[in-house]
């Protein structure tokens, strides 16, 4: 694989820490800020609303632009709005932070699959964009158990600040890694906007939101269903949390492999796998051991859904790669702020910390219905023999 792929994944492993961080500390959170959890829980809401409404007008904005320099640039504004939530004096100021932060985030992912794709034969484009989400992937192994130690030592201050310095990392491995690319080409935005008048890639990008939002509805309040359901230790969260962390490297790796061979068969596969993982979360949130054996296979199963997802999207959107992939990670990250708010919901109705994972469960049931309906509209679109 070309070494620009890796560039791209140091980045994406800045961005991904940040992005899960704050399900960590939603305990920090909440005390320093005198709010409750379901609030502190909606930073991680407002962060993937950021991506889904900032990621495609960004994306547009910087069509002029190379890619390359696009990048750089969505790292410039990915530094700024952490530092903005490092030295935030009030919850709104770190959630406007966050929301910066989350603006880069959309765009970047967008540009980043289109330049993994480009960089290797047709026949590999997924495993290609897999091997740039493995940044995000190892950023829960590594980046969100560190920083979620860190803000637990040092204060959740700490743990912002070392994620601008990996921004900085990642703004430096694209500087001096992917190589120079000229302008996209095409027929401009009015184009791009043309192919998004196919059903097909509206449903390729309603199968992200329902597909992938069951994720974030378990893993937005898994601090408070390990402390307050199972009886872990506060210190324990980081540990279950990089196991988290290396399902989702492995669900990455496997999901791209499947991908490249069947995609849709993937998506079917994978969301269903996910649903059955939720409803077994929920059964042994009280039973510790069974339910690190069920969260890190709902690892597995959470990032097996991206590569097909994202290549779907590409494969139905051929005429505005760059803007499709760009809208796809927003839809990634609308359904992660509809599972976390959904399952905070679910909280405030009293109904319990077990409550999420069952919400998880609706909403793969859910995003199997719209994968069953993209797959029978894909194929009336397949001429007869």
């Amino acid at each position: 694989m070309p070494l620009a792929l890796f560039a791209l994944a140091i980045s994406a492993f800045g961005i991904g820490t940040t992005e899960f961080i704050i399900n960590g500390l939603l305990p920090e959170l909440a005390a320093d800020f005198s709010v409750t959890i379901p609030a502190a829980g909606l930073l991680v809401s407002g962060y993937a609303l950021g991506v889904a409404v900032g990621g495609p007008p960004l994306t547009m904005l910087g069509g002029r632009l190379s890619r390359k320099t696009m990048l750089l640039s969505l790292m410039v504004l990915f530094i700024a709005g952490n530092l903005l939530s490092a030295l935030a004096p009030s919850y709104g100021v770190l959630m406007v932070g966050r929301f910066l932060a989350a603006f880069a985030h959309g765009a970047y992912f967008g540009v980043g699959s289109v330049v993994a794709a480009d960089l290797v034969a047709p026949q590999k484009r997924a495993s290609a964009i897999a091997l740039m989400f493995t940044g995000l992937t190892l950023a829960n192994v590594l980046g969100v158990p560190l920083g979620t130690w860190i803000g637990q030592a040092f204060g959740w201050r700490a743990t912002f600040w070392v994620v601008v310095a990996i921004g900085i990392v990642g703004l430096i491995g694209v500087l001096a890694l992917v190589p120079a690319q000229p302008r996209p080409t095409g027929g401009g935005v009015l184009r791009e906007l043309a192919t998004f008048r196919s059903a097909g890639v509206w449903l390729a990008l309603a199968m992200t939101v329902f597909g992938f939002a069951p994720v974030f509805a378990v893993i937005t309040f898994i601090a408070p269903i390990m402390t307050g359901v199972g009886g872990f230790s506060p210190g324990a969260v980081p540990v279950v949390m990089a196991l988290f962390g290396v399902g989702l490297v492995v669900g990455n790796l496997i999901g791209g492999r499947l991908a490249d061979r069947a995609v849709m068969p993937s998506i079917y596969g994978s969301v269903a796998l996910l649903t059955l993982l939720a409803v077994a979360v929920a059964l042994v949130a009280g039973h510790q051991v069974a339910f690190v054996v069920a969260i890190t296979l709902f690892g597995v199963a959470a990032f097996a859904t991206v590569p097909p997802l994202q290549t779907r999207v590409l494969d139905a959107a051929a005429g505005a790669p760059t803007l499709a992939s760009a809208a796809n990670i927003g839809a990634f990250n609308l359904g992660n702020a509809i599972g976390s708010f959904a399952a905070g919901l679910t909280i405030d109705a009293g109904l319990g910390y077990t409550a999420p994972a069952w919400t998880a469960a609706l909403l793969g049931l859910t995003g199997l219905a719209v994968a069953g309906l993209a797959g029978l509209q894909a194929r009336r679109l397949v001429p007869a023999a």
